[in-house]
Parts: structure tokens; C-alpha cells; sequence
């Protein structure tokens, strides 16, 4: 499913135009992109947490020639998918906390 799909699906869902749709969309992607860059976590319950991680400096190989080179350290976007999304993919149901 690409953007243009998820915003027909989104905007059937919530009986809601496709430009209201996309407007919501970007405007939640644009609010993850804005908190993770700055270091926070954005935990939406039962989904999942959008969060960043530091990669630590290592050492790797070139495929081409085969030289070591240095890979140097970074921050990059990791996403951790919630309970109730984890169990929907298996197909079971999601256990309720008590």
C-alpha cells in the first residue's frame, strides 16, 4: 500500500474527503518526523513507538575492492510495533492488560 492508497482508505474509514485525509497524514507524519529528529519518542498505545537510536562507530568492507573502511557513528529512525499491532499481523487477538 503506498501514501495515495492509505489516504483512499483513511478518508473511507473515517468518512472524510481524500484532501482532509492527506492533510491529516502529513500533518501526523510531519509532527513523528519533528519529535524523533529532536530526540523525543512519539508512543501511539496499541500501534507501536517511533523513537531514534545511535548507531555506534564500527568498521565494514568495501564489496567492490574490499578495503576496510570506517563507517562512522549516526542517529537513525527505528520504529517498535505495539502489542495489539504485533498480534492483528499474527492474527490473533491482542491480550488486554489488567
Amino acid at each position: 500500500m503506498n501514501k495515495s492508497e492509505l489516504i483512499e482508505v483513511a478518508a473511507k474509514e473515517a468518512a472524510i474527503s481524500k484532501a482532509a485525509a492527506e492533510k491529516a497524514l502529513s500533518a501526523m507524519m510531519a509532527a513523528v518526523v519533528k519529535a524523533v529528529s529532536k530526540g523525543d519518542s512519539v508512543t501511539l498505545v496499541g500501534f507501536g513507538t517511533f523513537k531514534s537510536a545511535k548507531r555506534a562507530a564500527r568498521t565494514g568492507k568495501n564489496p567492490k575492492t574490499g578495503d576496510t573502511i570506517k563507517i562512522p557513528a549516526t542517529t537513525v529512525p527505528k520504529f517498535s510495533a505495539g502489542a495489539g499491532f504485533k498480534a492483528a499481523v499474527a492474527g490473533k487477538k491482542a491480550a488486554k492488560k489488567k
